[in-house]
């Protein structure tokens, strides 16, 4: 059964205002966390014995804090717990400024193919509002580390949308994005997470989140110019330079195939369940030294959530929802169970059928939440 694996690493140098990713800054914690991840590793493999897996993803956190040492530990406890098929996808998320020619050329000789760096802004001043710690002569530092260490899958993440942005800001941002020519370009949209201190600041009247409008005048503009520049929109918020640069890794979760996440806030998805891993290191930590598996929740989904879930996740993609899949995975003719949702969805024109695809239109990839609520 093909499926992916992700790893959290939960260590930054400095939590950022807006993130909301499960992430601690006690650094001398690592070789706790390094111990208890490999006991995981033992514990979980033969839960999924019957899994091959063809991705593999580090995230975090700030994975690229790790030293040499420390992720060849973790690599080999995968590598003797797990089936990897052949020539498998390994992304590693990394900050600028954290890495070096030599980290690099160790990543790649073990094994990393596809780099992910979280660049967020080519402006100096919205990277400190961001509460970046990098700065923009960094992210070129390590780019071109990365490529003179052997990368030819980079993945850049941009930050869109957010206070104090302009259109002439992100103009230079994509005009930067353009001069180092990634293979891979993701654009997320600010999202003011509960808990985060930029929720607190809007809670507060800090912070204002733009219009709904003027948030999509900045994704149609980062569409616009990628496209424009060889770049083809996948997935709604991902673009990559052809078909083999496409993020196999986030393909298992858009195609609603099954993932093992392993590290303290980690999800799975298997099968029907859903298991997410405490968000704590230390109960992390502590559930593993008792040889308990540190669960916070377990849930079964019924077949109407599968569904839903199986809709929304690939109504993201360029190809939307393949329908003889839909029928194979739930007995049922998509066309037939959901025959009043499409034919009004088509007739305000947000979806379409192209040969046995349901698809978005132009109009609805800018709604699409709304579209996926209508299942």
């Amino acid at each position: 059964m093909e499926a992916g694996l992700y790893i959290h690493i939960p260590f930054c140098q400095k939590k950022c205002d807006y993130c909301d990713f499960y992430s601690i800054t006690k650094l001398d914690q690592i070789e706790d966390f390094i111990w208890a991840l490999k006991k995981e590793i033992e514990i979980r493999s033969p839960l999924f014995s019957d899994c091959t897996f063809h991705t593999l993803y580090f995230g975090g956190g700030t994975p690229s804090l790790l030293d040499q040492q420390q992720m060849s530990q973790i690599w080999e406890a995968l590598k003797k717990s797990f089936n990897f098929a052949k020539n498998p996808e390994i992304s590693l998320e990394a900050n600028p400024g954290t890495l070096s020619f030599s980290k690099l050329k160790f990543l790649k000789e073990m094994g990393f193919n596809r780099l992910s760096l979280g660049v967020q802004s080519f402006n100096p001043d919205e990277l400190q509002f961001l509460g970046r710690i990098h700065s923009v002569e960094e992210v070129w530092e390590s780019f071109n580390a990365a490529r003179d260490a052997g990368f030819d899958n980079v993945n850049i993440d941009l930050m869109t949308a957010f206070p104090g942005i302009t259109q002439k800001s992100f103009n230079k941002s994509l005009e930067q994005i353009i001069k180092l020519q990634p293979e891979h370009v993701s654009c997320y949209t600010l999202i003011f997470e509960p808990g985060t201190v930029f929720y607190k600041k809007k809670q507060n009247g800090e912070l204002n989140p733009l219009e709904d409008d003027e948030e999509a005048s900045y994704y149609q503009m980062a569409y616009q110019t990628l496209e424009a520049c060889g770049y083809l929109q996948y997935e709604i918020s991902n673009f990559s330079k052809g078909e083999e640069y496409i993020c196999k890794h986030n393909q298992i979760y858009w195609k609603h195939k099954p993932y093992v996440g392993l590290g303290p806030s980690a999800h799975s998805f298997y099968g029907n369940q859903r298991i997410a891993n405490k968000r704590s290191l230390t109960a992390y930590i502590s559930d593993i030294k008792k040889g308990e598996l540190p669960v916070d929740f377990r849930e079964n989904l019924s077949t109407n959530e599968l569904m839903f879930e199986y809709i929304f996740m690939n109504l993201r993609l360029r190809s939307g929802i393949n329908l003889p899949d839909f029928q194979d995975r739930f007995g049922v003719d998509y066309l037939d169970k959901f025959a009043d949702k499409v034919r009004r969805l088509s007739e305000d024109q947000l979806i379409e059928l192209e040969n046995e695809n349901i698809k978005l239109t132009e109009t609805g990839w800018l709604l699409a939440d709304s579209v996926a609520a209508y299942f």
